[in-house]
Order: C-alpha cells, then sequence, then structure tokens
C-alpha cells in the first residue's frame, strides 16, 4: 500500500510545520498601523484613537485609518489561535501582565519591548524575526528583532 500526501502546491512547505500562531500572524502582513486600533470590544482591524498619539505624522491620522497597532495585532493573533480573546483588552503592559517570561524563545511567543514599562510587542517568527505592526504610516510586516531597541524578553502563556 502507497500513502500519498496532496498539498496544494500555493502552500509552502514550510507552514506545515509553523505553529498555528505563527501561520495567523503571517495573514495580516500588510494591515495598516492604527494607533490603537484592533482594542473596540472584539479582537480585529478597527479605526484607532488619537489619544496619547505621539508619531511623526501629524495631524493624528489615526481615527479615519483601520487598521491595528501592536497590541491589537497580538492581541488578535492569539484571540484566533486560542478560539477567545485570551489578551484581552489593553496595553502592552496589560497583556505582558498575563503571561510568564521564557529563556527558550519559541515561533508564536511574543516579544516585548521597553524598560520599566513596555511600549511594543510583536509575533516571534522564529530566526531573530518578528511579525510587526511598527508605527504610524507603516503596515504589519515582518522585522529583525535585533533592529528594535530595550529589548524586554520573550513571553507565553
Amino acid at each position: 500500500m502507497v500513502l500519498l500526501l496532496a498539498v496544494p502546491s500555493s502552500m509552502p512547505l514550510r507552514q506545515l510545520t509553523m505553529p498555528r500562531i505563527v501561520v495567523l500572524a503571517y495573514e495580516y502582513q500588510g494591515i495598516p498601523y492604527s494607533w490603537g486600533g484592533g482594542h473596540k470590544e472584539r479582537p480585529g482591524p478597527s479605526t484607532g484613537t488619537c489619544q496619547g498619539y505621539t508619531g511623526k505624522i501629524k495631524p493624528c491620522p489615526a481615527r479615519r485609518t483601520r487598521g491595528l497597532d501592536c497590541s491589537g495585532l497580538t492581541r488578535l493573533v492569539y484571540a484566533r489561535a486560542h478560539g477567545y480573546d485570551v489578551l484581552g483588552p489593553g496595553n502592552t503592559d496589560d497583556h505582558l501582565r498575563r503571561m510568564r517570561k521564557v529563556t527558550d524563545p519559541r515561533p508564536g511567543d511574543l516579544v516585548f519591548f521597553g524598560k520599566r514599562r513596555t511600549h511594543h510587542v510583536g509575533v516571534y517568527l522564529g530566526d531573530g524575526k518578528m511579525m510587526n505592526a511598527p508605527e504610524t504610516g507603516a503596515v504589519v510586516r515582518v522585522d529583525d528583532i535585533a533592529g528594535r531597541k530595550h529589548l524586554r524578553g520573550y513571553y507565553r502563556l
């Protein structure tokens, strides 16, 4: 008896071995960044807020930009991976408190940045890379972790 595995030609072989969180994170590449985006009652792209905005683009475009900020991205990816809003609303500090720090980062962990308080988060993809919602004017994309200041560490539920 011969067993054949059929794989759609559009699916990269690597995707078959990636953790679900990583596969989901890749689905949001190209979504616009929006300060406060992704923080409505349910996770997902939304218009943002200009409250607390300190970005370079003036005036603040968040109220008219449907997208995600960094914690909105991680909230959405984790909600889809776990089947419910496991991180809940809030900012990076709120999400950090729900997780535990790890010294053996694995793809799908969250990577946080900040000194006393956190100011940024991304989804760790492996090989020193993260899925990142970086700043106003950008889109969700893959970035090098080494390119960001104040690495706080890797965290997992």
